[in-house]
């Protein structure tokens, strides 16, 4: 497979090149930052953002994008669903 773009810089607004589900858990982290969190199903994620905070979005609508710099997707005080990691 070719690709075209491989020698354009990379940057938080450029197309996802990877991706994976996000399984929440209390204890474990993802292993990487993703740059955007897609949501399959409504519901409140709570995260653990790249720089240390831990907040709970609220009320995140059905497939949405959301660009978050996430490193830890807790499972208390989630209900969101079909959570996949960008990056």
């Amino acid at each position: 497979m070719t690709d075209t773009f491989k020698r354009m810089s990379r940057s938080l607004t450029a197309p996802a090149e990877d991706a994976v589900e996000i399984l929440p858990d209390d204890g474990a982290s993802l292993g990487f930052a993703t740059r955007a969190l897609f949501v399959g199903g409504t519901g409140d994620a709570r995260v653990r953002m790249i720089g240390g905070a831990v907040v709970t979005f609220t009320n995140l609508p059905a497939g949405s994008l959301i660009p978050l710099r996430v490193v830890q997707v807790f499972a208390t005080g989630t209900s969101a669903t079909g959570l996949i990691g960008l990056w």
